[in-house]
């Protein structure tokens, strides 16, 4: 595949080693007192992936690693692709028992944890060893590659587990060069760029978006374990960062903190759900100083699907979700769940025949399970979850659409609308929001029914101090049921 850099990569190890050359003695990665050069970070690479080969893993073979974002989880899992293993990352906020049936299910040969992270310890399957991923094991190899092709797997991701068990993704080398190096252009980052990294490492947000984008371009990584707004101020602040991605949660404690620190450094935004509301965006817009704000759509199974565009009207990136990307291409069905077919749809769900079929029709369209509306430009707009829609006295509601006019009230910092049992109309919304001033639930209902139609309107409102988030920054509304 050939990048925006005009360089051609056929697989992730091969960008990765050439980013030494590429370069050289520029920061690579900045984690607390430790920094790498993008030649330290090559050398450590091509150390770790000997590690791995002397530890017995072969190509194709599977290793977890269960830990939070840092130096040592970039140089492993990009060592172990280099050893032509398969990157299998694990939720860091899974109790023991959900990552060991991740674990289990993905056949890892080797698991990379960090013990005692938020207080877990995690006890290995029979036969499969641990090591700690500060432990010293990443240094004991001796420097190898091995031949890696486009089309081999290089990760199996879980899907979250909010609607059901996770899933493992699979997705190859090649699939993840082409639509990341794409990613960089959308995003307007550039060679020199600071990127903070919240969204965690697990996630595609943060290791593809994040790490894979980092080392394509040219980024200077700053990985955050554990999102605490005060220290990302700080790191904003001393390190002068340029790039932050992150959930709709990111940026309201962003608004939050202007003013009492210098954020004048910050350039780029990137930020993508179903319910990010229009308020959000004009706030980010006008009131921090990012020169770009970029919206978008994208699932574990086909990665980053829509993106708005350079030179897309305020209205536009507010919106929508923008257009699909290069090779991409997406529709709705007619009881409007957003479908999408091309490259970057996943290779399939681990040893899961049966829900690979259910997910991807006959025609090669990937149902997302999300609901959505293509304007006449293309632009696509999402309007929720097909699970999340709710029918009140025979109308469709869709919460994001509801969360979007309550965060226009200036009282509200943030809300998540959910579906509740009403004698009468079958279903009603409830309303659980996050004040930043005082509010009341009948002044909320009333401005709310001076602003959308009588069905859509919240018959009742729960406030929360925060809303229930997994890691991702998405709102847990299994929980708020």
């Amino acid at each position: 595949m050939t990048t925006g850099h005009g360089r051609a990569w056929e697989t992730i190890p091969e960008m990765v080693l050439s980013s030494a050359d590429r370069f050289g003695d520029a920061e690579a990665v900045v984690d607390g007192p430790l920094r790498l050069t993008f030649a330290q970070l090559v050398e450590r690479v091509r150390t770790a992936a000997g590690a791995f080969a002397a530890a017995g893993i072969e190509p194709g073979d599977r290793v977890a690693i269960w830990a939070p974002n840092s130096a040592e989880w970039i140089v492993a899992a990009f060592g172990l692709l280099t050893a032509g293993g398969v990157l299998v990352p694990v939720n860091t906020r899974f109790k023991a028992a959900e990552a060991h049936d991740i674990i289990v299910r993905s056949g890892a040969k080797l698991v990379l944890a960090q013990p005692g992270f938020l207080g877990l310890d995690f006890a290995p399957p029979p036969g499969v060893p641990v090591f700690g991923l500060k432990s010293g094991f990443l240094d004991s190899g001796s420097p190898t590659e091995r031949k890696v092709a486009g089309d081999d797997l290089s990760d199996i991701v879980f899907t979250s587990g909010t609607t059901g068990r996770p899933k493992g993704v699979m997705m190859t080398h090649a699939q993840t060069l082409r639509l990341y190096a794409e990613w960089c252009d959308l995003a307007r980052v550039r060679e020199g760029d600071r990127y903070l990294i919240v969204n965690p490492f697990f996630h595609i947000f943060g290791f593809k978006a994040g790490c894979v984008a980092s080392l394509i371009r040219g980024m200077t990584i700053l990985p955050v374990p554990v999102f605490d707004v005060g220290h990302v101020l700080d790191l904003v602040e001393r390190e002068q960062v340029t790039v932050l991605p992150g959930p709709p949660t990111l940026y309201h404690s962003l608004l939050a903190a202007r003013g009492s620190r210098d954020l004048s450094s910050l350039r780029v935004a990137v930020t993508g759900a179903a319910d990010i509301p229009v308020e959000l965006i004009r706030r980010v817009t006008t009131e921090l100083p990012f020169q770009s704000v970029m919206t978008g759509y994208g699932l574990t199974e086909a990665g980053t699907v829509t993106a708005s565009r350079p030179g897309d009207s305020f209205e536009s990136i507010a919106t929508t979700v923008g257009t699909p990307c290069d090779g991409v291409e997406i529709r709705t069905a007619p009881d409007g769940e957003i479908l999408v077919r091309g490259y970057s749809v996943m290779r399939g769900y681990l040893d899961d025949p049966a829900a690979t079929a259910e997910a991807i029709d006959a025609d090669g369209w990937l149902h997302t399970g999300d609901l959505g509306t293509l304007d006449d430009r293309g632009h696509l707009r999402v309007v929720g979850r097909k699970k999340d829609m709710f029918i009140v006295g025979g109308f469709n509601a869709y919460p994001a659409e509801i969360e979007g006019f309550l965060i226009e009230h200036p009282a509200v910092a943030q809300a998540a609308v959910i579906g509740v049992p009403d004698e009468r109309l079958g279903q009603v919304g409830r309303a659980f929001v996050v004040r930043q001033s005082p509010l009341t639930e009948a002044e909320l209902i009333e401005w709310s029914r001076e602003r959308m139609a009588g069905f859509k309107v919240p018959r009742s409102v729960r406030f929360l101090d925060a809303l229930p988030l997994n890691a991702t920054g998405k709102v847990m509304k299994d929980l708020l049921r």
